[in-house]
């Protein structure tokens, strides 16, 4: 029988990365869960690469956050969103303290994807933010440097 504390509970790992600061950039996502309500008991394990064109590393991680937060509402669907706890995993420190209010944003285009995430925030019972060491997030940062490295190759095609 599944730990009621962890029924409605989801495990998100992303990632971002540019090659360049600013430079070609990359977003990796990884999304965990086991079978809760949620979910309708299933277990979830899903996996998003994209190239996100030209940005800042910041900017990147930041887009791996927003990226995972609308595909799991789109996943779960808004009503079942409301009563899903949210644990997100960056192995960006500056990004994790940030969200929670332990940095100033300083930057204008960093405050407008934190508002962005702040809202969508609003559509989970609960979202939080946790930093890990870089090896801990491999899955993610492997699907950043897989969207960036396919991109490389169809640039040298053309």
């Amino acid at each position: 029988m599944p730990d009621k504390n962890m029924e409605n509970e989801i495990i998100m790992f992303t990632d971002g990365g540019s090659r360049g600061n600013p430079g070609p950039s990359g977003i990796g996502v990884w999304i965990s869960a086991q079978g809760g309500s949620a979910l309708g008991g299933k277990t979830l394990d899903k996996k998003f690469g994209k190239y996100i064109g030209e940005k800042t590393n910041n900017e990147a991680e930041y887009e791996a956050l927003l990226f995972g937060l609308k595909k799991l509402k789109s996943i779960i669907g808004k009503a079942k969103s409301k009563q899903t706890e949210i644990k997100c995993f960056l192995d960006s420190e500056l990004i994790v303290k940030q969200l929670n209010h332990e940095y100033k944003l300083r930057n204008a285009r960093i405050q407008k994807y934190f508002i962005e995430i702040w809202n969508l925030m609003l559509d989970f019972k609960k979202v939080s933010y946790s930093h890990i060491p870089r090896e801990k997030n491999k899955i993610a940062d492997g699907m950043v440097n897989e969207a960036l490295d396919v991109r490389e190759k169809q640039g040298k095609l053309l």
